[in-house]
């Protein structure tokens, strides 16, 4: 395991002090005593018991943590010592113990004495971060999770293929091991495990329920097809080739996991279903970021919200990572003034985007392209950048067809689906949908089922937001020009 491997290396280097930011209290402390064989003294203290573990100092220090770090210059020993203090980030930033950790650091940085500061977040004082060593203590991987599952469905006595296991430890991926445990527990006592498809089912739905309690992602479901999109066949015939490159085949034949693709175009021309539909076609989920919500005042805070919001894509992984209307992060960043919060956040998205390896597929949106800058749109942050033009006649009409046969499978073809599509130059996909069901409310309103003339009506009353757009349009289509940006369609939509 890296984590270990790596925490082995700075115990070895006699760092003094350690932050390690976890919600999984017993997992660390497991890894911690794994990589012990034995060989360090371990004493453990919290704020209501103090510490435990040894009967010679039991219930020392409790409510005190400032007596808790004088208590280990007490301690005399050849052997190797480690001093794990929980949650001791919400006494770090009063004055006494930021005194007090530096004078510890001064007297034990030669010895074999070692703190262990374990938090739920990140909260090290400016004037300790050169004695501090800060770790991210990653959830589960793909392996560690197995390994659970063998163990916990032997103790309940359920008997399932090799094949479901390696299922369910995919969907369990970015859940921690307590909340797994929780859940097949939970699927135990309720005799759920009859149907492989219902228990991922639940599982998801469990993981939807965790990853939304974090407020910076969202688990959408992936109910739209590429099927569900009319035109964007260069974009279709992309994603198709790529539909199962997260395999362990593709692995093996050695080709790179996918970055992702950066969707340019005005609203309403698809870019959101697109996301959608990226992560139906290929059997992954989708989560999406609100990026707005990883800028906090707190200083510190929204850099680490960005942490979380890497470490737990990547515990998801394989997944689709949705960014909506990216551009408008790119123009704050232009118009803020918080100290450089905005640059920092961004920069280090940016970096992510490039050095990533893990399988988390970034599908980025944005309407107005003016506002990315450069190094946004250089190869190597998304795999391929596509213009998502207003669709041309045949595209409007799979449009129409494939609303009208959602809301009319059986009499979608009464409907002069030709005519429609040469009125609705410039209009979007989502205006398109707007206008039949405009017709629709007509329809029912007046007790009768809606007509063709009904959705003239409401196209005839529509004002394309294309019309507003056009400075826009015409920038994104020069840049196509350019080979810079593929069009999603075969070619320029001016039909």
């Amino acid at each position: 395991m890296y984590f270990a491997e790596k925490l082995k290396v700075l115990l070895k280097s006699h760092h003094t002090f350690i932050y390690i930011v976890t919600n999984e209290e017993e997992r660390i402390e497991y890894t911690i005593q794994t990589i012990n064989n034995n060989q360090i003294n371990i004493f453990y203290w919290d704020f209501i018991d103090g510490y435990q573990n040894n009967p010679n100092y039991h219930g020392k220090a409790q409510r005190n943590p400032l007596e808790a770090l004088e208590f280990i210059e007490t301690i005399k020993s050849i052997t190797p010592q480690i001093f794990i203090l929980r949650d001791f980030h919400l006494f770090i930033n009063d004055i006494s113990i930021i005194r007090k950790i530096k004078n510890l650091y001064k007297t034990l940085k030669s010895s074999n004495s070692h703190i262990i500061i374990l938090a739920s977040e990140v909260q090290i004082p400016i004037s300790l971060q050169e004695i501090i060593v800060l770790m991210e203590f990653p959830l589960p991987n793909f392996k560690e999770i197995k390994q659970e599952l063998k163990r916990l469905l032997q103790i309940t006595k359920i008997d399932l293929i090799n094949k479901d296991i390696e299922d369910f430890a995919l969907a369990y991926k970015g859940l921690s091991i307590e909340r797994i445990r929780k859940s097949i527990y939970t699927l135990a006592i309720y005799n759920k495990f009859r149907s492989t498809e219902q228990i991922i089912t639940n599982i998801l739905e469990e993981k939807k329920q965790f990853i939304q309690q974090t407020d910076i992602l969202d688990f959408y479901p992936a109910n739209h097809s590429l099927q569900d999109i009319g035109g964007l066949i260069n974009l279709k015939i992309w994603l198709q080739k790529r539909s199962n490159t997260f395999s362990l085949q593709a692995h093996n034949y050695g080709i790179p996991a996918p970055k992702g693709v950066l969707l340019v175009g005005i609203q309403g021309t698809g870019k959101s279903l697109s996301a959608k539909a990226i992560a139906k076609e290929w059997k992954i989920p989708l989560l999406k970021l609100d990026i707005g919500k990883l800028f906090n005042s707190l200083v510190g805070e929204s850099e680490f919200r960005m942490r979380q919001m890497i470490k737990i894509s990547e515990a998801s992984a394989p997944c689709v990572l949705w960014i909506d209307e990216i551009d408008k992060t790119f123009n704050r960043m232009n118009n803020n003034n918080d100290g450089g919060t905005t640059n920092r956040v961004v920069s280090s998205f940016l970096t992510w985007l490039s050095e990533k390896e893990s399988s988390v597929f970034v599908v980025a949106t944005a309407n107005n392209i003016t506002y990315l800058p450069p190094e946004m749109l250089r190869k190597g942050r998304f795999d391929e950048i596509f213009f998502l033009d207003l669709p041309n006649k045949q595209e409007r009409y799979n449009i129409f067809k494939i609303h009208l046969r959602k809301v009319r499978p059986y009499t979608w073809k009464n409907y002069d689906i030709t005519h429609l599509s040469n009125l609705t130059s410039k209009f979007s996909g989502a205006e398109i949908e707007q206008c039949i069901i405009e017709a629709m409310h007509q329809g029912f309103y007046e007790k009768r089922e809606f007509i063709t003339q009904d959705i003239i009506n409401a196209i005839t009353e529509c004002i394309p937001l294309s019309f507003t757009n056009e400075d826009i349009i015409n920038s994104i289509q020069e840049w196509v020009k350019t080979g810079k940006i593929r069009n999603a369609s075969h070619e320029l939509n001016m039909s």
